[in-house]
């Protein structure tokens, strides 16, 4: 059961909703301890300073800012307190706006907000209006001594909030090195139907339960192996290598022929072959389970009764010759 790590109300005109913030995710990350080697003893770190290599005490760790190499400004924690943003338990609502006018770098950490005892009401009141409206609000609140920006907005029925990043935090794509504008390039035509097709052929319903840590799972299936005692051959994984393709629209060709399961006119032999092959398997392996789709059956099927009817024919004919 979640419990709640702050409280506070929703404040925007003269209405007030007190409300808890609960987290919203459970980080499944797996952690190592750091071990000696010989004897598997826990590891420490200690604070000790470069100039002599002696452990300082936490009491005596003041925070500098490098304003020059090696040159800091020294910043007591009482200054720091002056300045700290008030700790106030409000989060406050400044504007409501479409949620597809937010882009989703400037989310951060999502949070559920939940009514506080006798807020049932309000909490209710707000929660269908904006789901009604299908507006977010944008808040401030701070948390853990830090103010934040947020993003409310309800689920089902439950309000949701997103911290989210300031703009000056977020680095404008324009100032990426070596990265040319999408739009900089001539696009053919042909080329760009055929990716479009390629999408949706790739497109579903978004399903959360179908993607999962792979990853995790196996270095958990990893320790448990070793954890019963049993010996881990190692073996070097192979790098992917790249689809040779002697241009765009030959591989957009082969990929939509793989996701839709058919072979291409003509047969390949040598590198060709491989390429396809490599192609295949790669938009296979991004398909998943919908890899195979229903014209491949399909034309299984034809096949299938084509050899049927041919089988029967030959036995007829024997039948009749005897």
């Amino acid at each position: 059961m979640a419990r709640a790590i702050w409280s506070g109300s929703i404040s925007f005109g003269l209405l007030n909703v007190p409300v808890k913030l609960y987290s919203a995710v459970s980080k499944q990350t797996i952690r190592f301890r750091e071990l000696r080697e010989d004897d598997g003893s826990r590891v420490r770190h200690k604070r000790v300073a470069e100039e002599d290599g002696k452990e300082v005490p936490y009491e005596k760790i003041v925070k500098g800012y490098e304003v020059t190499p090696e040159q800091y400004v020294l910043i007591t924690k009482d200054e720091l307190e002056e300045i700290d943003p008030k700790k106030t338990r409000a989060i406050e609502i400044k504007d409501f706006v479409d949620l597809d006018d937010i882009d989703p770098i400037y989310f951060e950490h999502p949070y559920y907000l939940g009514p506080d005892k006798g807020a049932e009401k309000a909490y209710a009141l707000l929660t269908k209006a904006m789901r009604d409206e299908r507006k977010v609000a944008i808040a401030r609140f701070v948390l853990r001594n830090k103010e934040h920006l947020a993003a409310i907005r309800p689920l089902e029925n439950v309000l949701t909030l997103t911290t989210m990043r300031f703009a000056d935090e977020v680095v404008p794509a324009d100032q990426l090195d070596g990265v040319e504008p999408a739009d900089g390039r001539k696009l053919e035509k042909a080329e760009l139907d055929m990716a479009k097709q390629l999408i949706g052929s790739l497109t579903t319903d978004f399903e959360a339960d179908k993607y999962h840590d792979e990853y995790r799972e196996e270095l958990l299936a990893l320790i448990e192996r070793k954890a019963q005692g049993k010996k881990i051959a190692v073996q070097p994984s192979e790098e992917p290598k790249p689809t040779k393709a002697p241009d765009l629209m030959a591989a957009l060709e082969e990929s939509l022929a793989a996701v839709r399961g058919e072979d291409l006119a003509g047969e390949e032999s040598g590198d060709g072959a491989k390429d396809k092959k490599t192609s295949k398997a790669a938009t296979s392996r991004a398909k998943g389970s919908k890899a195979k789709s229903k014209p491949k059956a399909k034309s299984k099927s034809k096949s299938s009764s084509k050899k049927s009817g041919s089988g029967g024919r030959r036995k007829a004919a024997a039948k009749s010759r005897s």
